[in-house]
């Protein structure tokens, strides 16, 4: 990259014609070729994932997986299915059914079952004539196992069957997925309340963001104040942004070729904006520094590009390599996740590496032109270094280092506490802010038909070892006698039934050798005793089942691929640390030439990933400052934050650690004194440090109030790492450790350290000052 920087100073020009022909091109490719988005996701070697192909292969109705959506209804007062709901409510039913996506929707409002559209099944697939052989007590029983009206008569629903691909994925726009919502929304008026829920309204039901906006704005705040500037304060924000738009179209691409999430634009958005800003910072900052010292603009630009340039360049690149270390998981959903982030991050490190150089050395002096009261002219500091305050607060840190450093570290381990009591598991649509369309759903089908419905367990019966003839009547007998089971479907007094009609229409049904049971907990989905039905039917019913009947089951459904989800990640996560650790340390023994430096890198970028997680435990899963913070419900954190914020912070960690310990070194290959080489990184790198790391927590912070549970929870994990990484862990901890290890922070082997290469990130003698340096030499003395 160096070199790309170097021709941008030289030809800003050809540099700037150059970015805008990339830019047009991957703008262009984006908007045309543009895959889309989707959740799907699947993992290797478990158990739901079993169930789920089982199915699948033997040609068994799965419907009950997923696919489809449901409208739910209630009035205040009355019935849910009295003439008067009915004439509001099939016309929306009705003008549902006509969109192009949609094959079919029931009618709870026809006594005879009789759904609405044009591609609905007879008789809900079964046998008209074998139906009416029934008798009224079997019709009666066959009615309530199908039943979508709740049993006191107040809540019924309609669901929402859609077209298919050739693959059996679903076919639907997403014209039609805003039209059912806003359809459902017209109901709510005049004493009814109407819900939609189900994944494929997911994003079309989501406000458009607006946090982008609130976390630039704070971000020009903070850059106005920083450089007193204005053009200087706006140049980092429109280098950020066209970058994080080529990032934006990449993600889009990379659609294409692999599963991206639906929130993965969002997320890279807010990981792409926040590194932008701060990769076009240091750059800049770099490039004022220069100016301020009376450096003409071509020379503090190549300056900026040779010293800052190089930081974010390992800094973008530890990120990148951070995030790419997710492959070692094997689960494509964090693949997509990994290539979406990454894309962005390289994007908007190639703009601060090649638009900004171009534009700094366009502009020269006018990059610091528009100043404000207490902006500075270029050529200010001739002879004045700066950051004689910081090195001040540093020898306040020496005077008593052990203080600063258990104080640190008793802080950082108190916010940690909380993670111990982390619980992993997916959102479920309580947690939809109150008066959404699917937080009305949720809710209307939990009163009317109880808290299970709305995250059944799906078991898969394998009967080819049956060993008698009523196996299947012992298996749904056992399943649903099991603690914490309300009821099963088909139920075992249906199933005799199920077995008449089977041998009426001739299909054989009843000797399918796989059938699906749903298996409706009398918990909520996010409620612990969920989890433990689970285990229950694992390793407790299902083996005693087996073991009497022969009847393999597999318990599959949404509950069961979380817990299978964060089995996985557990499994793999050893192998990501090591990998993401390793790397980081490697590169850091190779920048730094030291042992000691890295590894202190290492282990309190820990401290700050667990400090974090306990901050998010306790905001989102025991309910701490829910309210002010927008939290409408508490519940289980996705299993997949953990692993991708450490990946996020593991990264951006060793940016900071990169800025502030290369002036350390600097200082100590020049003068051998350990304390003053801590001064020295602090008076050359705290201030920038300090600006970079409000910027991107106040990015971060801007997405809290999303109405996005997911973008909602990264926002305040990211935020609260960065916050504390920097301002406790880099700021007080590390150069309070560094000043007590004396001379062992810079030792190597000295056959390593003739090897090694020699990298410069940072240079700038005689731009920053020590307010007093120890006049010693600790390479020839004993470490502190």
């Amino acid at each position: 990259m160096g070199a790309l920087s170097r021709w941008a100073v030289r030809r800003p020009i050809w540099a700037l014609i150059a970015w805008f022909i990339a830019f047009v091109a991957v703008v262009g490719m984006g908007v045309r070729f543009g895959g889309e988005l989707n959740d799907s996701f699947e993992l290797p070697d478990t158990e739901s994932k079993v169930a789920t192909d089982l199915l699948i292969s033997s040609g068994t109705d799965t419907s009950r997986l997923d696919g489809g959506a449901t409208i739910v209804w209630s009035p205040e007062v009355g019935s849910a299915v009295e003439p008067a709901v009915a004439e509001r409510v099939v016309p929306v039913l009705t003008a549902i059914s006509e969109l192009d996506s949609v094959t079919c929707v029931t009618n709870p409002f026809d006594p005879q079952g009789g759904p609405i559209g044009r591609d609905c099944p007879t008789g809900g697939g079964l046998d008209p004539a074998a139906l009416s052989a029934l008798t009224p007590e079997e019709q009666q029983i066959l009615a309530a196992q199908f039943s979508t009206i709740s049993p006191d008569g107040r809540v019924a629903y309609a669901t929402v069957s859609f077209a298919t691909t050739a693959d059996g994925s679903l076919d639907v726009s997403t014209a039609d997925a805003k039209a059912i919502i806003d359809d459902v929304k017209t109901l709510n008026s005049d004493g009814l309340r109407a819900g939609a829920q189900g994944q494929v309204l997911e994003f079309a039901g989501q406000e458009p963001p607006s946090s982008e906006a609130i976390g630039l704005l704070v971000a020009i705040i903070i850059l106005l104040i920083a450089f007193g500037a204005v053009v200087a304060a706006g140049l980092p924000i429109v280098v950020a942004v066209l970058g994080l738009a080529m990032g934006q179209m990449g993600v889009l691409i990379t659609a294409n070729f692999l599963d991206v999430a639906t929130f993965a634009p969002t997320l890279a958005a807010m990981i792409g904006l926040g590194v932008g800003i701060d990769y076009a910072l240091f750059v800049m900052n770099r490039y004022r520094q220069g100016l301020l010292h009376g450096h003409t603009p071509k020379e503090a630009a190549l300056e900026a590009v040779q010293t800052a340039g190089r930081a974010v360049v390992f800094a973008g690149s530890t990120v990148i390599i951070a995030l790419l270390g997710l492959f070692v998981l094997r689960i494509n959903f964090f693949n997509g996740l990994a290539v979406a982030a990454a894309v962005t991050v390289f994007a908007v490190m190639l703009s601060a590496l090649w638009l900004l150089p171009a534009l700094l050395s366009l502009l020269g002096n006018k990059a610091l032109a528009l100043r404000l009261p207490w902006g500075k002219k270029p050529g200010a500091l001739v002879g004045h270094p700066e950051g004689k305050r910081w090195a001040h607060y540093g020898r306040f840190l020496q005077k008593r280092p052990i203080i600063p450093a258990l104080l640190a570290l008793a802080f950082v381990v108190l916010l940690a506490l909380p993670a111990f009591g982390l619980r992993q598991g997916f959102a479920d649509d309580s947690g939809k802010p109150e008066g959404s369309s699917a937080r009305i759903a949720y809710d209307l089908r939990a009163e009317g038909f109880g808290p299970g419905v709305n995250g059944p367990f799906l078991v898969v019966a394998d009967l080819s070892g049956a060993t008698s003839p009523d196996a299947y009547a012992q298996v749904i007998a056992g399943l649903s006698q099991t603690e914490g089971v309300a009821g099963t479907s088909p139920s075992l007094e249906s199933l005799p039934i199920f077995a008449k009609l089977s041998q009426g229409d001739g299909s054989g049904a009843s000797q399918q050798t796989v059938q699906a049971i749903a298996v409706y907990p009398t918990t909520a989905p996010q409620d612990e005793a969920t989890a433990e039905l689970l285990e229950r039917l694992r390793f407790e019913t299902d083996p005693a089942i087996e073991q009497a009947t022969g009847v393999k089951l597999y318990v599959g459904g949404t509950q069961a691929i979380t817990s299978d989800f964060t089995t996985v990640l557990g499994d793999a996560l050893p192998v990501f640390l090591l990998i993401v650790v390793g790397l980081g340390f490697l590169a850091l023994v190779l920048l730094f030439h030291s042992l000691v430096v890295p590894l202190t890198a290492a282990l309190t970028s820990l401290l700050s990933f667990a400090a974090a997680m306990g901050i998010t435990v306790a905001v989102f899963q025991w309910g701490w400052l829910a309210g002010p913070l927008g939290v409408v419900s508490t519940g289980p954190i996705f299993p997949f934050l953990p692993i991708m914020v450490f990946a996020i912070l593991f990264g951006l960690s060793m940016d900071y650690q990169v800025f502030l310990v290369t002036r350390m070194q600097e200082e100590w290959a020049h003068t051998g004194d350990n304390k003053a080489a801590v001064r020295r990184g602090l008076a050359g790198s705290g201030r920038v440090v300090v600006i970079a790391a409000a910027i991107m927590s106040s990015v971060f912070l801007a997405f809290v109030p999303s109405t996005n549970s997911t973008i909602k929870l990264f926002g305040l994990a990211l935020a609260s790492a960065v916050l504390i990484d920097a301002f406790i862990v880099r700021l007080v901890l590390v150069p309070s450790l560094m000043s007590m290890l004396g001379k062992a922070n810079w030792w190597l082997p000295g056959w390593l350290d003739r090897i090694l290469p020699t990298i410069n990130v940072e240079g700038g003698e005689g731009e920053i000052e020590d307010d007093e340096p120890d006049a010693v030499d600790e390479r020839q003395t004993v470490g502190v």
